[in-house]
């Protein structure tokens, strides 16, 4: 960034409406944190724009300076893809606006939102689309990189529910994409936005949901785990859409709901969802309530949005996060001979062995609906780490996380979540992520980024 003298900088503020930071001033901090502290960059510049027009600017300079460019929206990646270390990040966490028509059941969403910006506002009028599980994550990113969430079993990815996005592509010119406008763009967008421009308005899809469903935490000792895993089998197997049933081996936090003497140890816990009709609730949470002597038993009818940030408390912002995640086709006994050992041996205090329910619509679309693909996956597991930076043992928690990950890889599917990738990852997992779909992507790509401008991301050109 040093190669631009004052003079270009100076000119691009004039040209903004929202304001432009370099390192010291007040809002550059606030702009560039990052929810992983183990990601350490720090742009040169920082635009926060008041609307399109701003991001054109930033685009433009960019790419007229050669100045790596990265976007932030949440800041919640766990590679920290929303900083180009020296370069020029477009912060868009001014652009928070949500507009719901409920007639038409579309939310029409700026870049800068987090979820629960999103599930506030629809919720005002009993709608939702599936969104992630933490209300702090940035919606931009997360449908970007496809999205995965409580209401996927019933409605999807997230991408699956964009109908049509406001991008601002490499050449600084701004686009609509829809599967009527731009078809190509917008099948790329679902999945790699990221690679494609900086968008700066989603329209999605909303669907009847809340404003009260039934859900909250419920766990038994770990000690009973070769009796949770096959229940769990057996729950997700026989499960409605509506319910969706995630199942992580932990430490039970240090939390006034449960008991003190359980603090600390290991547990099977459930987060659960259920979303479908209140006078069916008893009937779907039976089978969980059937398992019997739970440490604590959480589930009960409350607002949608506080499901949505049930577990924000347990991904503080700026500890150390590391994992490895799979998408799975089925839940087998041999994956079940290994978990529990898996977990046993885990020595991250915080560490987590996590299986996500998804099998659903997601799996009934075509597998060229938008380059997500990945319509095979039916779970997600992930092995996940997560401490307060100094911990002891520190340096060696990574490495556990990456052994312990070898062993679960021979019941992958080959597919990936994009948005769980760290920035170790290489560009082989980036191509299993998107599959078949890969070479058309890099295609598009080429098209309208040939020059790969938007490389701060899991880049299909690297």
């Amino acid at each position: 960034m040093s190669v631009v003298s004052e003079r270009p900088v100076e000119a691009l503020r004039e040209r903004l409406r929202g304001p432009l930071h370099a390192p010291g001033d007040q809002g550059f901090e606030e702009a560039t944190r990052l929810w992983n502290g183990l990601i350490e960059k720090s742009p040169a510049l920082v635009v926060r724009p008041t609307g399109a027009a701003d991001v054109v600017e930033a685009v433009r300079f960019a790419r007229e300076h050669d100045v790596p460019l990265s976007v932030r929206g949440g800041g919640h990646n766990i590679a920290g893809t929303a900083i180009a270390d020296g370069g020029l990040t477009i912060d868009m966490s001014l652009l928070r606006g949500v507009v719901v028509d409920p007639e038409a059941r579309t939310a029409t969403v700026q870049p800068g939102c987090l979820l629960g910006d999103v599930d506030r506002e629809t919720q005002l009028h009993g709608l939702a689309t599936p969104l992630g599980f933490f209300s702090e994550v940035g919606m931009a990113g997360l449908t970007l990189g496809g999205g995965l969430g409580y209401l996927t079993r019933r409605f999807g990815w997230t991408a699956d529910n964009l109908l049509e996005v406001e991008i601002v592509t490499a050449d600084a010119r701004v686009r609509r994409a829809s599967r009527e406008e731009n078809a190509d763009l917008f099948w790329a967008v679902r999945g790699a936005g990221a690679n494609l421009g900086a968008v700066t308005t989603f329209v999605l899809r909303l669907h009847e949901v809340g404003p009260s469903v039934h859900g909250g935490l419920i766990a038994w000792p770990f000690e009973r785990v070769a009796e949770i895993l096959p229940a769990y089998r057996a729950i997700t197997d026989a499960a409605p859409r509506e319910l969706s049933v995630w199942l992580n081996l932990l430490r039970a936090p240090a939390a006034p709901f449960f008991p003190e003497e359980w603090h600390g140890e290991r547990i099977c816990g459930m987060a659960v969802c259920y979303s479908g009709d209140p006078a069916r609730a008893d009937e779907a949470l039976a089978p969980l309530r059937a398992i019997g002597d739970p440490v604590v038993d959480l589930l009960h009818e409350q607002p949608y949005t506080q499901v949505q940030s049930m577990l924000d408390a347990t991904e503080p912002k700026g500890h150390h996060y590391y994992w490895k995640t799979e998408f799975l086709a089925e839940l087998s006994d041999e994956l079940f001979a290994i978990w529990p050992d898996l977990f046993a041996d885990c020595p991250i205090p915080d560490g987590q062995l996590g299986l996500l329910h998804l099998g659903g619509a997601l799996n009934e679309r075509g597998p060229d609906d938008g380059v997500v693909g990945n319509r095979d996956a039916r779970f997600a597991c992930g092995l996940l780490g997560n401490w307060a930076p100094g911990e002891t043992g520190e340096q060696e928690f990574p490495q556990w996380i990456r052994d312990a990950w070898q062993r679960v890889r021979p019941f992958s599917t080959g597919g990936n979540y994009v948005n769980f990738q760290t920035a170790d990852e290489d560009t082989q997992r980036i191509r299993d992520t998107y599959g078949a779909g890969f070479d058309r992507l890099v295609a598009v790509k080429r098209r309208y980024d040939p020059d790969n401008l938007f490389r701060s991301n899991r880049n299909v050109r690297a």
